[in-house]
C-alpha cells in the first residue's frame, strides 16, 4: 500500500498546490472537487501498474476485467502476479520503474511501498498528460478510482471523493443486494430489442417513451423476473412493440 495522504502532513509538500509544507489543505479540497464520471472503454489499451504487491494485483485484476493489455513494473511480485505474467495475461517488467515505462500507455496506477517512486510516477505522468492515479493519495491523483458493482451488462460506481474508502465499501455491499441478477437480465432483454427500436421507431423521444413503457411498465418487469417468470417479461416487451402504430 502506497503512503496515505494523511501522512504527508508537516512533510514537504509534493502535491499540485506545491505549499512548501504538507497543510493537508488538498485532502480538504478534495471533498469540494467535483468529478467528471466517465466509464473508460479499455479493451486494447496500454494501461500501467507500478508495484507488484496486493494492491497491485487487485489493481491489475481491475484492469484485466475490462480487458485492458497491462503491464506491470516491479522488483518483485506476489505470486498471483506472477501466475499472471506466466500465462501471458500481463506483461511484467521485472525491475524499478522508470519514466519510460509511461511510452504508449493510457494509464498509470501507483501501487508500492516506496512514497519516492510514486510521487515520481505521477509526475512523469502530469508531464504527459496522462491518466494517473497514486493508490490511497488522492491529492496524487488526476482520476479515482471508485468502489465498482459489476452484475452481467451492469456496473454501478460508488465514489466517497476518497474520503472514506470503508463507507464505499459498505455501500457497494449494498447496492449489490438491491441491484441484482434482475436487473442485468432486463438489461440483456432490452438490449435485445434495440435493434427493432432504432429501427421501427423514428425518433429519440419515441425510443424513450418505448423504453419508458416497459422499465415502468404494469406487471414491474424486475418484480416478475425475481418471480422467476422470464416469459411474463417477454410478453410485456412483445406487448410494447405491438402497441407501437403502424406507419
Amino acid at each position: 500500500m502506497g503512503m496515505p495522504a494523511q501522512a504527508y502532513a508537516g512533510k514537504e509538500c509534493v502535491c499540485q498546490y506545491r505549499k512548501g509544507i504538507c497543510d493537508q489543505s488538498c485532502v480538504r479540497d478534495m471533498l469540494e472537487t467535483p468529478f467528471y464520471m466517465a466509464c473508460l472503454k479499455l479493451k486494447g489499451r496500454r494501461c500501467l501498474v507500478v508495484g507488484g504487491g496486493d494492491v497491485g494485483l487487485e489493481k491489475v485484476e481491475g484492469l484485466l476485467a475490462c480487458d485492458a493489455d497491462v503491464t506491470l513494473v516491479a522488483p518483485r511480485a506476489v505470486p498471483a502476479l506472477e501466475q499472471l505474467a506466466a500465462e501471458g495475461s500481463i506483461d511484467f517488467l521485472q525491475r524499478p520503474y522508470e519514466t519510460a515505462d509511461l511510452d504508449g500507455h493510457l494509464i498509470a496506477i501507483a501501487a508500492t511501498d516506496d512514497t519516492d517512486v510514486n510521487i515520481g510516477v505521477f509526475n512523469d505522468a502530469e508531464a504527459r498528460a496522462m491518466l494517473v492515479n497514486v493508490v490511497d493519495v488522492p491529492p496524487l491523483c488526476n482520476f479515482i478510482l471508485p468502489a465498482v458493482v459489476r452484475t452481467g451488462p451492469l456496473a454501478v460506481a460508488i465514489s466517497t471523493a476518497g474520503a472514506s474508502p470503508a463507507l464505499a465499501k459498505r455501500m457497494k455491499r449494498e447496492i449489490a443486494e438491491l441491484f441484482g441478477e434482475p436487473y442485468a437480465d432486463l438489461a440483456v432483454m432490452l438490449n435485445d430489442v434495440r435493434g427493432w427500436a432504432k429501427g421501427t421507431l423514428p425518433t429519440y423521444q419515441d425510443r424513450k417513451e418505448f423504453f419508458e413503457s416497459i422499465v415502468n411498465g404494469d406487471p414491474d418487469p424486475i418484480a416478475l423476473l425475481r418471480a422467476g417468470d422470464v416469459a411474463g417479461v417477454r410478453d410485456l416487451i412483445a406487448a410494447a412493440q405491438r402497441s407501437v402504430p403502424v406507419l
